[in-house]
């Protein structure tokens, strides 16, 4: 027999050995990147990461965070703003600084940002983290202002006052005035009057005003007869998609001229008539 004979079950044997080694150490690297407390599982994502708003509107954000881990962790929540704006964060509704997860567990976290009012219009990018005692997991959010929404509702001359007669009517102007950056849309106005009062207005709807704009609008108020004379109030509400405001008006209510000639012509009469009956019946 000869040695090479000999010699091949060796080196066949041998290579079987290696095969198999080969197997197992890759079969336990593996087993070892599965049961690492720290893999790359764990996460903190959002739905979406860039939101446009306006300036007076707060941005909300609807982030997941999860714990990838075997053992629990509790993650702060941490960011770095802009000066001048404010962040919350909510879990089921309420305000939390921190999350504690128990291993393979994942919470919707509720993120509201708000800027300053006097946020310039651009991109601000917000890091977040949710850093435990030995994970820290980034998310990075984009706020975009896209400007500001805003109203005020007065007179062209700022007086808030007016005299009216009972049974009369009077036109009043206010002045609606969009004092924001971005177009107001589907505006309206509306009145809180004393009962029996009316109000109306012109234009009484206003489908866009730009910013910076003003635009009259005329009411035509009526006080019914018989109103008794004295201080009333009468309030004018604008209302749309985006602002509000208010003007609160003091109106003082006169009787008429007539009224009065009449009243007195009734104390004359009622005065005339004792004295008749007086006269008549005194000497008896």
């Amino acid at each position: 027999m000869s040695v090479q004979l000999l010699f091949d079950p060796l080196r066949k044997g041998l290579f079987r050995t290696l095969l198999l080694l080969t197997f197992f150490a890759a079969t336990k690297t593996v087993d070892a990147q599965t049961q690492d407390p720290q893999k790359a599982a764990s996460g903190f994502s959002a739905k979406l990461v860039n939101i446009e708003s306006a300036v007076n509107e707060p941005f909300r954000f609807s982030a997941s965070l999860h714990n990838g881990t075997a053992t629990p962790q509790v993650y702060e929540l941490r960011s770095e703003l802009p000066a001048g704006w404010q962040i919350s964060y909510r879990v089921e509704g309420s305000q939390v600084t921190s999350v504690n997860l128990a291993g393979g567990q994942t919470r919707e976290i509720a993120i509201e940002i708000t800027a300053p009012a006097n946020a310039a219009a651009r991109k601000y990018i917000i890091p977040i983290k949710a850093a435990s005692s030995s994970l820290t997991l980034p998310l990075q959010l984009e706020a975009v202002v896209k400007g500001s929404y805003g109203a005020s509702l007065s007179t062209p001359s700022g007086r808030l006052s007016e005299e009216l007669t009972a049974g009369s009517h009077k036109d009043i102007e206010l002045e609606l005035q969009n004092t924001g950056t971005l177009p107001l849309s589907s505006l309206s106005i509306s009145s809180q009057l004393p009962t029996g009062w009316e109000a109306t207005f012109s234009p009484s709807q206003i489908e866009k005003l730009d910013g910076g704009k003003k635009v009259t609008i005329k009411v035509t108020l009526k006080v019914p007869d018989k109103t008794i004379a004295g201080d009333y109030s009468a309030t004018f509400t604008l209302g749309g998609n985006n602002a509000n405001a208010q003007a609160a008006f003091r109106i003082f209510v006169k009787t008429s001229v007539l009224s009065g000639w009449i009243g007195i012509l009734i104390i004359v009469v009622a005065v005339a008539a004792v004295y008749v009956l007086i006269r008549k019946y005194g000497r008896r």
